[in-house]
């Protein structure tokens, strides 16, 4: 496609590849998958050759040239080379779960305030760092080929040009990086014995074109500085604020990032099982419903379903626990609640799970008036305006929804001129097509059900202990 900006998104599930004009409007689209492997309990890894085969096949579909693409893509995972630049062993993703005693270990050789001090985050299991650790302790013959390392993204990058690097937002989720600086952890790399050698050269993500989903999902909604915040109800749920400094919760209750636009940061809150509630709740109770039927029956219900709290922690949590072992349930259920109560629970559950997040965002001075909102869930009116009164913020929706492609192909667009930089690129391209406001009727119900909602937490996690 001559004279389009191309974006591709190697996510965890298939790569995406779009094309768009440069006024924003999609041009084609083209999407190839690839499977997850699950070999052992917690452990979660792919091919790396399979992103390349799907990003290929996909750009090719488009007619679009790998060498000029706008890149995003599944952050954390950690991609091992040789000294030929061989993948020596799968990659090991963000939503592997086996390094909880690397990430102790960290916590321990650096000490918690320090590293917090030092990367904006702790060390969770998602990360790079602790995966590296783990590797040393139970793969060592694995680890003495290490040469280089990559994210997903990037090894795509690597392949189809031959460019090693990696932008300073995809960077920040490596638990490698001096968040703050925008530049590797000397300090953290020596603490963990991890050789700098084996680290991409960073740069802004407009220089390289190239960022973390999250950043590039980010861009193409066009929350690219103060006063919007991006909403997402993807499998997993994400609240995401443009800083203009460096800004962290001292507990690191939610991320500090570097983000996709130069000289800004970003705060994010991320809970684990957002849409993924809705999809466990259909397939273990009326599997092959569809879904827009399931929010019917909820839509019966009044604001609170009479008391039902549903807690989403289907896979533990992030925000603000950072609790692998937390876990879901269903609390006030009565001889009256039918599906569709449950249904009802579970979307003002989550919505209750992202009041969680834009509160801890508001403690760093993050002042939003409105959000704007993406991911599958926000294909439901009713979820939306649900999250909206929970949020008490307008939510937009933009007239293109392809998520972190559409960011990749407008960060694109500035590394190759179209633009002068991030914000001239948003200004061209993203536009409002809908706005959700709150429903002032349901603010009183909500008040009192986030008020029960933050009560359950503490009060099961001291059962469970």
């Amino acid at each position: 496609m001559t004279g389009a900006l191309v974006g591709l998104d190697v996510g965890t599930t298939g790569a995406k590849a779009i094309a768009i004009a440069r006024d924003g409007e999609l041009l084609g689209s083209a999407e190839e998958g690839y499977p997850l492997s699950t070999p052992q309990p917690l452990w979660s890894e792919q091919d790396p050759e399979d992103w390349v085969r799907a990003s290929e096949r996909a750009l090719a579909t488009l007619g679009a040239d790998g060498a000029r693409v706008g890149l995003s893509g599944q952050m954390h995972g950690l991609v091992c080379l040789d000294d030929r630049d061989r993948v020596v062993r799968p990659a090991i993703l963000w939503n592997d779960q086996r390094t909880g005693a690397e990430c102790a270990e960290i916590e321990e050789r650096i000490g918690l305030e320090r590293l917090i001090a030092l990367t904006g985050n702790r060390a969770l299991p998602g990360f790079t760092a602790p995966k590296l650790l783990w590797l040393r302790r139970h793969e060592p013959d694995v680890y003495a080929r290490i040469r280089r390392i990559t994210l997903p993204k990037d090894y795509v990058r690597l392949r189809l040009t031959g460019e090693w690097a990696i932008d300073a937002a995809d960077a920040s989720g490596t638990l490698l990086f001096d968040v703050a600086g925008r530049r590797w952890s000397e300090e953290v790399l020596e603490a963990l014995e991890i050789p700098s050698a084996w680290l991409p050269p960073v740069s802004e993500s407009t220089e390289i074109a190239g960022a973390g989903d999250q950043a590039a999902a980010a861009l193409g909604v066009g929350v690219v500085e103060e006063g919007l915040v991006s909403v997402v109800l993807g499998t997993s749920g994400v609240v995401f604020a443009a800083l203009p400094a460096y800004a962290h919760d001292t507990q690191a209750r939610v991320h500090a990032f570097c983000h996709a636009v130069p000289g800004t940061w970003e705060a994010m809150g991320v809970m684990l099982s957002a849409a993924g509630s809705l999809r466990w709740l259909r397939d273990a109770t009326a599997p092959g419903t569809p879904f827009d039927e399931l929010v019917a029956e909820a839509s019966r219900w009044s604001p609170g379903a009479e008391g039902l709290t549903f807690l989403p922690y289907l896979q533990g949590e992030r925000t603000p626990h950072a609790d692998p072992d937390a876990r879901g349930s269903f609390t006030g259920l009565s001889l009256r609640h039918d599906r569709g109560a449950l249904v009802r629970a579970v979307l003002e559950g989550v919505a209750y799970g992202l009041r969680d997040s834009l509160e801890l965002l508001r403690a760093l001075g993050v002042a939003p008036t409105g959000g704007r909102a993406s991911g599958g869930g926000a294909r439901s009116r009713l979820w939306l305006e649900i999250v909206a009164s929970v949020l008490d913020l307008p939510l937009e929706l933009t007239a293109v929804e392809e998520g972190s492609a559409y960011g990749a192909a407008l960060l694109g667009g500035v590394a190759g001129g179209a633009f002068a930089d991030a914000r001239e690129a948003v200004d061209s391209c993203v536009r409002v097509r809908e706005t959700i406001e709150p429903n002032p009727d349901w603010a009183a119900a909500y008040a009192e059900g986030y008020a029960r909602f933050r009560a359950l937490y503490p009060a099961i996690r001291g059962v469970e202990d």
